[in-house]
């Protein structure tokens, strides 16, 4: 719905929309019915053009399984239409793999190399929900080991209206610049993951949201004296265990968009807990993929400015994750579970 009501405010702006990918009219998970299909004359309707009557076109596909020219492509139309917020969805995340010269050779670094810029947009489903290794991770420490430069946004919404605001700002943003989204699964259908109504209507774009419990008044700040970081769906994960333990001595901060580092906004959050003693990234990728390798060189300098270099180096940053793993997951449901279920409870036990 958050998508729908950006795609939707952003035609009646007057800015084009393109949607191109594999089952992306339905939406693989049955969550956009983009286009809907006549069952009996098989004629298509697409509610986003009735919106009113000098809108901008909305144009969704369904592309072929061909990852390197569907999104080389898009890339290139991207180039053609500035003013467009175009957009190429992946069915599940790791199919990106398939276009993966595309996004080395181009989205990454043509404006270092050509000073050619391009909004392009991907849409990355990434979760870990037991459907095995090729369906897991849409691998986001390769994107994030092509940031530099500020030459794109990678970012890995959990709530519906900061997904809004992040393909609005990705229009209304003066700096041209690709923006890699890994969007939800499961969280598509998870109570928790909502907002209110003037969330949407107010604000913008959060790169860090902090804790809810502090902000809530169940949390008492000067009471917490553990602080995890986290991006992504196991942040449900951990809010729901902190609620079964009542663990109010923890804190939970989102981090919103993993580049460009929030730096500022982590600092502010940080320093909302003085007497916290023990800082946590979590995350449910094996130790070697993920978003720890990135972290681990980049957010201890803003964890040194918010509570001071005296803290020992080993006990600055602690990750909590699966162990190193050449395969990005597991292939048995039953044991993706244990491993979750072991890593939400080392993150409390820590």
């Amino acid at each position: 719905m958050g998508e729908t009501l950006a795609i939707g405010s952003l035609l009646m702006e007057g800015t084009p929309v393109r949607l191109a990918g594999q089952d992306t009219r339905r939406g693989t998970f049955g969550q956009r019915h983009a286009v809907l299909v006549h069952q009996e004359t098989n004629e298509d309707h697409t509610p986003l053009l009735y919106l009113s009557e000098d809108q901008a076109r909305y144009n969704v596909y369904d592309s072929l399984l061909s990852e390197y020219a569907a999104m080389g492509f898009e890339y290139g139309y991207s180039l053609a239409r500035p003013e467009s917020l175009v957009m190429w969805e992946a069915q599940f995340g790791d199919f990106v793999n398939g276009a993966q010269t595309v996004v080395d050779e181009f989205i990454s670094s043509a404006e270092q190399k050509w000073g050619q810029t391009s909004g392009v947009t991907l849409l990355l489903p990434h979760g870990y929900e037991g459907q095995g290794p090729d369906h897991s991770s849409a691998r986001p420490e390769r994107f994030l080991q092509l940031c530099a430069q500020n030459n794109m946004t990678v970012a890995m919404p959990t709530l519906p209206s900061n997904y809004f605001h992040l393909l609005r700002w990705q229009v209304h943003n003066p700096h041209h610049k690709p923006l890699i989204v890994f969007t939800p699964k499961s969280m598509l259908r998870l109570k928790a993951a909502a907002s209110k109504v003037e969330e949407f209507t107010t604000g913008g774009f959060r790169p860090v949201i902090g804790d809810t419990g502090v902000d809530s008044g169940a949390v008492n700040a000067a009471d917490v004296r553990k602080v995890v970081f986290c991006s992504g769906k196991v942040y449900y994960d951990l809010e729901a265990e902190r609620q079964k333990r009542g663990a109010t001595d923890t804190a939970i901060i989102r981090l919103e968009r993993l580049y460009p580092l929030p730096g500022a906004e982590l600092q502010a959050e940080i320093a909302k807990f003085p007497n916290a003693e023990k800082y946590l990234w979590a995350q449910e990728e094996p130790a070697n993929q993920g978003a720890w390798p990135f972290i681990a060189l980049n957010l201890i300098d803003h964890l040194d400015l918010a509570v001071g270099a005296d803290i020992p180096h080993g006990e600055r940053l602690r990750r909590i994750s699966r162990p190193h793993s050449s395969s990005p997951a597991v292939g048995s449901a039953k044991r993706h579970q244990a491993e979750q279920q072991q890593l939400v409870n080392e993150v409390f036990e820590a």
